[in-house]
């Protein structure tokens, strides 16, 4: 059966509020042991007081990690692993027997392009298209009877460069998204590769997530 301080460390390392709020010192033990205590009670099927919670609330936040001082050991430790594009635009297609043959025209015509982003991404039932908005043009004619989902303008991205065996480190992308969430930085979409982790956000969003992804960076 689990103690209480095994199930309240759960809970926090379960919410990257409270994990960073406590971390930080910025939230009250005795209001917050008061909030948890009916869920402790009830998964736990007894009853849990609250100097026990307060307890086992500081045995948790003295055993979680200090902040990262020299970024995060899953990103490469080499100069240009934090790129940015601009003016990006996101179009949504639903997915039909037509097109993988629209992907490969548009792949094909495209590479007559040089320095434009273009990336293509097959769901079950969407293709959604990401590119510089000089390509629009070319996007709308290759998917032309194709039906349009949903269009997003104004994107920028910002791609993290990743070390090789960070697809090992359990919660890698978890530890990225939170420093974003914790500062109120709205993500549109994020696209990944085997090192490569490419965050899309609103225009006016990207100064600050630079700044924040920065921090995890290492030189």
């Amino acid at each position: 059966m689990l103690s209480i301080t095994n199930k309240v460390e759960r809970i926090v390392l379960e919410s990257p509020f409270l994990s960073e709020g406590l971390r930080r010192g910025l939230i009250n033990l005795s209001e917050l042991a008061r909030q948890l205590q009916p869920q402790l009670e009830s998964d736990l099927w007894k009853p849990v007081g609250q100097a026990a919670v307060v307890m086992a609330l500081r045995r948790v936040t003295e055993r979680l990690p200090a902040a990262a001082a020299h970024g995060d050991p899953a990103l490469t430790r080499r100069h240009g692993q934090l790129t940015a594009r601009t003016d990006l635009v996101e179009m949504t297609y639903r997915h039909s027997e037509a097109t993988d043959a629209c992907h490969r025209q548009l792949l094909a015509q495209s590479g007559l392009l040089q320095g434009l982003y273009l990336t293509v991404t097959r769901g079950s039932n969407e293709v959604m298209v990401v590119c510089s908005r000089p390509l629009i043009p070319l996007v709308e004619e290759v998917f032309a009877g194709e039906r349009l989902l949903a269009r997003l303008d104004d994107l920028n991205a910002v791609t993290l460069q990743l070390a090789a065996e960070s697809h090992r480190t359990p919660g890698v992308y978890h530890g990225i998204l939170k420093k974003l969430a914790w500062d109120k930085i709205n993500l549109v979409n994020m696209i990944s590769t085997h090192t490569e982790l490419t965050l899309l956000l609103e225009k006016e969003h990207t100064g600050a997530a630079f700044s924040v992804l920065s921090t995890l960076v290492t030189h």
